[in-house]
């Protein structure tokens, strides 16, 4: 690579980074930089998984104290979603390519409908509760068979491509349980390291990515994850909630 093109993989990987521990569309930015610098697909998604390991963990690192006060469910989100990756991986290495393709853009879209709406649909099932049984609805800490469920599917999209898996991640704990934003925001982190981790480590052994390119974005992206979770904790819920739809917007019609 040029010092032009290193320069770039490196900015990619620090924004990326900023990206995955914010509104979760880390691959929105450097998958697309990875294979306009001329990488297969499949190679820029091997090498991307690897590179953006260490954005997670500065991630998770950043949001250390959201990911205890989640408790158990931390516990659950680390095993659904490296069960999901495996899955996911499997799909990558022995799927044609761009058979998702044609679906990808509409699911993002729609779970950025539910990120949106996520409050008043909260509100209203509290309300119906409270008129049918007289009591107000527990809070939800942990997370439901279905929420658990619909967790697992995200970790193995999460391990096929994931570009907008942080997404789906906020809108399917946003609805299935009751933790606050940041603490959402912080177990989505958490997700997108351990699909990253467990992805990566299939596509070490049986794909061939590309080590100067992952080692560069890897470097990027371990400041940039701590950078963004520092910023996004201190984000209001609103903010964050939007900023979080706007990327899946963005993400959804730049698939399209």
């Amino acid at each position: 690579m040029t010092p032009a093109e290193i320069a770039l993989v490196l900015a990619t990987g620090l924004g990326a980074g900023v990206l995955s521990s914010t509104v979760g569309v880390a691959s929105l930015l450097s998958f697309p930089v990875l294979v306009g610098l001329g990488l297969p697909p499949v190679v820029a998604n091997v090498s991307n998984t690897l590179g953006l390991i260490p954005g997670g963990i500065g991630g998770v690192v950043g949001y250390r104290q959201e990911v205890r006060e989640a408790g158990r469910v931390a516990y659950v989100i680390v095993a659904v979603c490296a069960i999901g990756a495996v899955l996911g991986a499997a799909l990558l290495l022995g799927l044609p390519p761009g058979v998702f393709e044609a679906i990808v853009p509409f699911l993002i879209l729609f779970t950025c409908l539910l990120v949106g709406v996520q409050p008043r649909v909260a509100a209203w099932l509290r309300a119906r509760h409270e008129r049918q049984h007289g009591e107000q609805l527990a809070e939800r800490r942990h997370m439901s068979p279905l929420t658990t469920f619909f967790a697992t599917v995200t970790g193995v999209y999460g391990g096929y491509f994931g570009a907008g898996a942080g997404v789906m991640m906020v809108a399917v704990l946003g609805l299935g349980t009751d933790l606050e934003l940041r603490v959402v925001n912080g177990l989505k982190t958490l997700s997108l390291m351990v699909g990253n981790i467990v992805a990566g480590l299939i596509f070490v052994f049986v794909a061939e990515p590309r080590w100067d390119v992952a080692a560069l974005l890897a470097a990027g992206s371990l400041v940039g994850g701590y950078v963004g979770a520092r910023i996004g904790r201190k984000l209001p819920d609103s903010v964050f909630r939007w900023a979080v739809v706007a990327a899946g917007i963005v993400a959804a019609l730049l698939l399209l």
